[in-house]
């Protein structure tokens, strides 16, 4: 259990965040949970409590950064947090017989998985810097090794808040913070399964929260998980580009209502 003073979820309403939440709640702990849907947030909350942790809620759009922003200043001047774990984000491909995304489906991506949790990262990380310690998770995706031609924003913010992620750990290490990323591959949540197409490798919530929380303790840069993910990353770099090209437009999901090979 880390000795974080105050424990930050963004994203406690969805399937990874609940799971998050349950993995720290314990006896001692304070979590703070911010998610969109309130309902979710007090059920994840009566079922940290029910584990020996205090828990507060937020309901909070990320999308309104200026209100995120003001949010997270007042929660952590209220009470230091010293682990913050974003794990909030949007996952969609293009709609049936459309060639590219719709362009405000990219916005919120953008919004969702890039914008909202560099800004409020950084943020945090400005204030953690001034009291010298601190620890930071970014939850990202494996997608972001692979340009998926059918999830061209989401595997692109996901890709750009890798990038983030390396840069801002670089920025305060020698500070007392640290900064991880979390390349997860498929996890079986009910966003995840809304999503067509085969998921190999299949980690459930609790396995992929409990990892997570390791590599948050142990300061890791990268965690990439499961590990065929990593070997699938080596893979793409190192494929010739028309054959990376070819395999990439191969993995399409079929057309809603188009039968599938099974599984």
């Amino acid at each position: 259990m880390p000795s974080a003073t105050r424990i930050l979820v963004i994203g406690a309403s969805g399937g990874l965040g609940s799971a998050l939440a349950n993995h720290y709640a314990a006896p001692g702990v304070r979590l703070l949970l911010w998610g969109r849907d309130e309902a979710r947030l007090r059920a994840v909350a009566a079922s940290c409590t029910a584990a020996g942790a205090t828990a507060d809620i937020r309901s909070q759009d990320l999308a309104d950064l200026p209100a995120a922003l003001a949010a997270l200043a007042e929660d952590d001047a209220a009470e230091a947090i010293g682990l913050a774990v974003f794990a909030a984000g949007l996952g969609d491909i293009r709609a049936p017989g459309d060639l590219v995304e719709d362009a405000a489906l990219v916005a919120r991506l953008a919004a969702i998985n890039f914008t909202a949790p560099t800004v409020l990262a950084a943020a945090l990380a400005d204030r953690m810097t001034a009291r010298g310690s601190g620890r930071i998770v970014l939850v990202g995706s494996a997608a972001a090794f692979h340009a998926l031609p059918f999830a061209a924003a989401y595997a692109g913010t996901k890709a750009g808040l890798a990038r983030f992620a390396d840069a801002l750990r670089l920025a305060v290490r020698e500070h007392g913070v640290t900064v991880t990323l979390v390349s997860p591959g498929f996890i079986d949540t009910a966003a995840g399964r809304q999503v067509p197409g085969p998921r190999p490798v299949l980690l459930q919530p609790d396995a992929a929260a409990a990892r997570i929380a390791r590599a948050a303790e142990r300061g890791v840069a990268h965690a990439i998980m499961p590990w065929p993910f990593a070997a699938l990353r080596l893979f793409d770099r190192l494929l010739p580009r028309p054959l990376r090209d070819r395999l990439l437009l191969s993995l399409a999901p079929p057309p809603r209502g188009a039968r599938g090979s099974g599984g």
